[in-house]
């Protein structure tokens, strides 16, 4: 059979679509080969992307090999084999190891080959989670099909799956994932997802038919050529097309470096025809349509050369003002059509216009609603971790609840009213064949009422777990091969009625029978009484100690009659000037100095070491300001606070006294990373200094009545203990601020590099300001840069600004990471907890405060990068032990394209690009 040029475009173009199924060192990303052997893997040679097999992604499915009479030595290695799915209606691959709500583009491709030797091409659905991502149909069996989704996961992994729908077995030829940044794409969201179909993706400009992909493009997009057209002639730059840095798109260079331009005229006009998607309608469907621009020539100041011009899509002006693209930067209009079959854009010159107008590039893609809740991550985890336990021969693939019509056998779930998520109410897994002991997984399934395991080979003890179950009313065990107690709080809830538990048929379970009252004697004192006594001796020696403690703290009070309430400790612990030049030797060892003035190492009289910090004679804070600070601290308590242990206000003396914090502070400890005689920190460790930083500030936001604003955030005022614990220091300088949400102050406090902008143009400190500060702190945390990044000699960039043009750029997190972590034997990183972190600090920095997150958010988010540093780390713990041109077409040049195209430039006149290039 003869291989169609179309084919062999695709083919090429979708070699570069295997990669790793670990994440990709440099990227990030993803990359399956469908169908061929376990444990395979191979290096695209143009790409540099690893490829590996399906294995560990997927638990069902058959490997198959493609026709002999559609191979050809230009046929990408990734469609020789498919893995197909003759049984069950779904069929589910993980993707794991992500990062929740963070954003994705997924890719599935597809190359049906006549692989099952009936010369029919199936019908199918794909499915992403819960949620329909598209139909999946061929033109015919020399059809290559490849379709991208951008998409937000909910969890911290995704599911691809393939559903049955009876005309055909579903099978595919490749899956790929990419992490994109949260501000690309911000269409896509938690509630909608993006769906590329028809490789609406065209690369404007060339007229040949060439394909940019990676590494051209970081992010993996396929842009290919839309082909010639008689009435466009081509431009081009050689110079480099730059973006914005808030660009929420992101088009490469290489595509923005050609473009458009009508041939005899000033309008550039196309169209395309929606309704040969056969599975939506389009008289509701809504498309995302997104046109890019870029000037490439110089036009001149004096309007010799002035390139202008009107955006219309159906006849709807999409610009206010005439248009004049950026020269050498990328730009885009974006915008939703919806309602009709056929859409039309067209680019008008104005009448001052002396070129043509121009377009660069353009994306098309069907806005999905995510309509059907995903099952509660938790719960869902779970389940996946019982199916893994017990290899179970049900339907269990993909979704536990939804949709409704794939739901897990054996499961009833119900929605929660204020979340409208499904949850697992009851699991029914009798007659299972179940083996092994009952896995501690059943106990994360929080809201579940009904769990039948009876008539299993189930062994070992029942763990305590299930007694936690808050909703738990019905327990089956029986017909098992149970041993050990029962858990107490099975048998108290059993007692008191709120539980029907039966246990029968376990001759080797102590109490063995339905419930308590069946129990024997001997095991009603082991089970009942024994603990019982031992609750009650527990108690009596509890209260004898507790009396002891009491009758010692009075005999204390009576020694030393000052109170130590420590909401108090400030009122009662003034010192004297000249106490403090005792306890400092005259102020002898000065250990830092800030805007209040030097601070000085002193020991009190049992010997603890504190630090002394004396106003400065050029301090503008006066004696009123001083004790309003004071009169604040007495309130502020907190485990990540320096603490206060007195003050001084003796005549024209002002100081304050506070805990000794002797490993100094974080920006000394960043600075100190060329070394390893200084033991650079680990990111565990700087995790869980951000993380302590930060509840330190969320108590003042939040804890404090009224809240208090630090104003000073920075790495030099987070001071470390000796376990580099870290508190918060300075904010006594901070002042309260009112219920109305902001304080203005004559002038802006801070120190340059971590000052909030909105605060520095309009002096009103908000919470948010703190905010911004912190954001800048964990880009040094991510780093190791100081919040100026000196670029040469002579041009510096902030800090967020460097990090984002490096993002940008397409380096990857790992292009900013501070190389010292991996230095001196200190360990490696997980690289999606850096990326949270990143990301979560440029959110801090936003421009708006409105945009920026709450000190509670920026908490939460860092304990979710804590957990999955900590599951890396535990991870490879474990592994140690173990060892007017018309339609809109194809960008190939024909509609039929749109389905199979992935390429670059074919070998014959007129050919589609060749396969080898994707």
């Amino acid at each position: 059979m003869k291989l169609s040029a179309a084919v062999l475009f695709f083919s090429i173009l979708l070699q570069y679509c295997t990669s790793s199924g670990q994440p990709d060192s440099r990227a990030g990303f993803i990359s399956i080969d469908c169908g061929i052997p376990e444990n395979s893997t191979y290096q695209d040679l143009t790409s540099t992307i690893l490829y590996v097999s399906d294995r560990g992604f997927v638990t069902s499915g058959e490997n198959r090999n493609i026709s002999a009479g559609y191979i050809s030595p230009s046929l990408a290695q990734r469609y020789y084999t498919v893995r197909a799915f003759a049984s069950g209606v779904r069929n589910c691959y993980t993707l794991p190891s992500l990062v929740a709500g963070n954003k994705y583009l997924v890719r599935a491709a597809f190359y049906y080959a006549d692989y099952d030797g009936l010369s029919t091409p199936p019908v199918f659905d794909l499915y992403l989670g819960a949620s329909l991502w598209h139909e999946v149909r061929f033109r015919d069996a020399a059809a290559i099909n490849w379709m991208d989704v951008v998409a937000v996961a909910p969890t911290d992994f995704l599911q691809v799956c393939l559903v049955n729908k009876g005309t055909g077995t579903p099978f595919i030829s490749g899956l790929d994932l990419r992490p994109l940044r949260s501000t690309l794409y911000p269409e896509a969201n938690a509630s909608q997802s993006l769906v590329m179909v028809n490789a609406n993706r065209c690369n404007v400009g060339p007229t040949d038919k060439s394909v940019v992909r990676y590494p051209l493009d970081p992010h993996d997009r396929i842009w290919l050529a839309y082909g010639a057209v008689p009435a466009w002639t081509e431009a081009s730059a050689t110079s480099v097309v730059r973006n914005y840095l808030a660009d929420p798109y992101d088009a490469p260079s290489a595509v923005m470096q050609s473009a458009a331009t009508p041939s005899d005229g000033s309008v550039l006009s196309f169209s395309w025809d929606t309704s040969d998607d056969r599975s939506v309608d389009a008289s509701s469907a809504t498309y995302l349509l997104v046109l890019y621009f870029a000037e490439l020539q110089r036009v001149s100041a004096s309007g010799e050369l002035r390139r202008q011009f009107d955006i219309a899509v159906d006849g709807t002006a999409w610009n206010r003002e005439p248009y004049s693209p950026p020269y050498l930067f990328a730009d885009s209009f974006s915008g939703t059509v919806q309602g009709q079959a056929r859409h039309s854009v067209s680019l008008t010159a104005t009448r001052n216009a002396t070129l043509p107008p121009l377009l660069n590039a353009m994306e098309v893609y069907l806005v999905r609603p995510v309509d059907e809740a995903a099952t509660d991550p938790g719960d869902a985890k779970a389940m996946i971790a019982i199916q893994e336990a017990y290899v179970v021969s049900k339907n269990w693939m993909g979704d536990p609840c939804a949709p409704k019509a794939f739901a897990w056998e054996g499961l009833d779930c119900t929605t929660d009213p204020p979340t409208g998520t499904p949850r697992i109410t009851a699991l029914n897994l009798s007659s299972s064949g179940l083996t092994g002991p009952i896995t501690t997984y059943f106990g994360d399934l929080k809201a579940l009422q009904y769990l039948d395991l009876s008539h299993n080979n189930l062994s070992g003890s029942i763990p305590d777990c299930l007694g936690q179950l808050p909703f738990l009313v019905f327990l089956d065990l029986s017909s098992n091969d149970l041993r050990g107690p029962v858990p107490y709080t099975l048998l108290q809830k059993s007692h008191n009625g709120t539980l029907s538990l039966r246990l029968s048929n376990n001759p080797n379970l102590s109490g063995n029978g339905s419930g308590p009252k069946k129990l024997n004697g001997a095991a009603l004192l082991s089970a009942i009484i024994i603990p019982t006594v031992a609750a009650t001796a527990l108690s009596v020696t509890f209260i004898a100690l507790l009396l002891r403690a009491l009758k010692e703290q009075a005999r204390r009070r009576a020694v030393d009659p000052t109170p130590r309430d420590e909401t108090a400790l400030l009122e009662n612990r003034e010192f004297s000037y000249r106490e403090l030049k005792h306890i400092t030797k005259n102020f002898s060892l000065e250990i830092g100095r800030g805007g209040f003035g030097a601070v000085f190492l002193g020991y009190l009289g049992n010997g603890n070491p504190v630090a002394v910090k004396i106003r400065s004679e050029s301090s503008s804070q006066g004696g009123k300001e001083f004790l309003a600070e004071a009169q604040h601290l007495t309130r502020v308590h907190h485990k990540n606070l320096v603490s206060l242990i007195g003050y001084c206000k003796d005549k024209d003396h002002f100081a304050l006294v506070y805990e000794y914090m002797p490993e100094g502070n974080l920006q000394d400890h960043l600075r100190l990373r060329d070394t390893c005689t200084h033991r650079p920190l680990t990111w565990q460790q700087r995790l869980q200094i951000a993380l302590d930083a930060a509840q330190g500030l969320e108590y003042l936001h939040v804890a404090c009545k009224p809240a208090l604003i630090h104003r000073d955030v920075k790495s030099r005022n987070i001071l470390l203990t000796t376990g580099l614990g870290a508190k918060i220091a300075d904010f006594g300088l901070t002042k309260a601020f009112s219920d109305s949400e902001t304080h203005i102050t004559t002038e802006p406090a801070g120190t340059m590099g971590y000052l909030d902008p909105e605060y520095y143009r309009s002096y009103r400190a908000s919470e948010k300001s703190d905010v911004y500060s912190f954001g800048v702190v964990l880009l040094e945390l991510v780093t190791g840069q100081s919040p100026v990044v000196p670029v040469d000699d002579s041009v510096s960039v902030h800090v967020g600004e460097w990090v984002q043009q490096s993002l940008d750029r397409g380096g990857g997190v790992e292009s900013v990471v501070d190389p010292s972590m991996g230095r001196c034997e200190r360990g490696d990183y997980d690289v999606n907890s850096v990326w949270k972190v990143a990301d979560l600090a440029l959110r801090c920095r936003r421009e708006a405060s409105r945009e920026r997150p709450t000190m509670t958010d920026v908490v939460a988010q860092i304990r979710e990068s804590v957990e999955l540093e900590a599951a890396r780390r535990s991870s490879a713990s474990g592994a140690a032990a173990a060892g007017g041109g018309g339609g809109l077409r194809s960008c190939a040049g024909e509609r039929d394209a749109f389905e199979v195209v992935e390429g670059s430039v074919g070998e014959t006149a007129g050919a589609a690009p060749g396969p080898a290039m994707i």
